[in-house]
């Protein structure tokens, strides 16, 4: 981790995709994109602790994915149709369905984030993801007040 200007920077992994910039929406448990409402892109896991929140735009922090290839790649397929998926993804655990999925549906997917990352994001932090460099920047929503 090293700060400049501002900005905290984290080395990681580039799994697949482009780079990307968005606001961090952090789910706490594993995501089945299968659950989420494709019109609104909100998640609709009952009990879901991001349950009603939209994941449009966003780039989603996770620890992992959850479903079979089936539901997950329908669930990304029917979100990158309608423009309503996240527009990248940070996630802790890489599983090989979520990778897939991903890498089939042309998600940005990235891992291997250096160590403070999770301790140092919240929600509504801005961040972007330079997938040549493997770096991801962070600013926090205090920096632009």
């Amino acid at each position: 981790m090293v700060a400049q200007n501002g900005e905290t920077i984290f080395r990681c992994h580039t799994i697949c995709g482009e780079s990307v910039a968005g606001d961090v929406l952090i789910s706490p448990e594993a995501v089945c994109f299968y659950m989420v409402d494709s019109d609104t892109g909100k998640i609709i896991e009952k009990n879901h602790a991001l349950d009603g929140q939209s994941i449009t735009d966003k780039i989603l922090v996770l620890p992992n994915g959850k479903g079979s290839s089936v539901v997950q790649d329908e669930g990304l397929y029917m979100l990158k149709q309608k423009k309503t998926g996240p527009a990248g993804i940070i996630v802790k655990i890489p599983d090989t369905v979520l990778v897939a999925g991903a890498l089939v549906m042309g998600y940005p997917l990235f891992d291997k984030v250096n160590d403070g990352f999770y301790e140092c994001i919240k929600n509504g932090d801005r961040v972007g993801v330079d997938a040549v460099k493997e770096i991801i920047y962070l600013k926090s929503r205090n920096f632009f007040a």
